[in-house]
């Protein structure tokens, strides 16, 4: 199933993409996809819905973030070796775990406003896994079995807040709507193989990111045990899993974003973001 949430932000709705391509509204049924809805057996109740009964819902909707209720926005860094390379850091040993604010979530195609301070913000394409039942101390062999299903993201870094204001990432990631998500959920069943994924970012029509899930250095599994062993991870939950070489960061010279531009990006059964930037008030 490919789950949506649609409507103003705040106040989204929970829905699906049927098998023709259009939106149906699926607040009769539940009200957010969130908690237990996505749960095995949550999942097993919205799959058996017949979704030509429910509403259409117009194609012009703005769509939000596919899940509600999320506790925990972790992300991954460094967790492709060729990035890693562009970035001169050394190929981790373990993966390097930070948090995205809340507020930095966003819909898919929400504008990204850039501060006013910002000098050096720049895009990420990430493969996000959307976390289904309550995860605590898992194993890689039983990780998967807490994946809901997997979405688009792309982790707006701002580099000199990043790298060059105390060390820690957090706040290099964290400014609103830095953190844009979806446009849907696809779940586990429908993606068999999330190390195979291509994936792809550009900026006013010229192609800066071509990777593929192959090339990750710590793979869905082994993230979701790993950060499970330090966070309680709850449905809703998700984590970003690194992006592939191509950033601005790594050019010579680099080329951050400014206001007035358009990313599109995508990521193989996952759909397509397009965001413009412009100037935060």
């Amino acid at each position: 199933m490919k789950l949506l949430r649609f409507g103003a932000p705040g106040a989204e709705k929970p829905g699906l993409l049927d098998a023709d391509g259009v939106i149906r509204d699926l607040s009769g049924v539940v009200p957010d996809l969130a908690g237990d809805v996505l749960s095995p057996e949550g999942l097993a109740r919205l799959a058996a819905v017949n979704t030509e009964e429910l509403p259409m819902v117009s194609p012009t909707m703005r769509l939000g973030p596919p899940v509600g209720g999320t506790r925990n926005f972790v992300a991954i860094g460094l967790n492709y070796a060729d990035h890693a390379a562009e970035s001169g850091a050394a190929v981790p040993k373990e993966p390097i775990v930070f948090l995205k604010s809340l507020n930095s979530l966003a819909g898919p195609d929400d504008d990204v406003a850039i501060p006013p301070d910002s000098r050096k913000t720049d895009w990420e394409v990430e493969l996000a896994i959307i976390i289904g039942t309550l995860a605590r101390r898992v194993s890689p062999e039983a990780a998967l079995e807490h994946v809901a299903g997997y979405a688009i993201c792309n982790d707006v870094s701002e580099r000199e807040w990043q790298m060059e204001r105390g060390g820690t990432w957090d706040k290099g990631k964290s400014a609103d709507g830095y953190g844009p998500v979806g446009p849907w959920l696809v779940t586990a069943d429908e993606v068999p193989d999330p190390q195979d994924l291509g994936m792809w970012l550009e900026v006013d029509g010229r192609r800066m990111q071509d990777g593929s899930t192959r090339t990750m250095i710590f793979d869905v599994r082994t993230i979701v045990s790993y950060v499970s062993q330090f966070i309680t991870l709850h449905p809703g939950d998700i984590i970003t899993t690194g992006t592939p070489p191509g950033v601005a960061m790594g050019m010579k010279p680099p080329a951050y974003l400014r206001p007035g531009q358009v990313m599109r990006l995508g990521i193989d059964g996952l759909g397509v973001q397009t965001q413009k930037t412009v100037a935060a008030e």
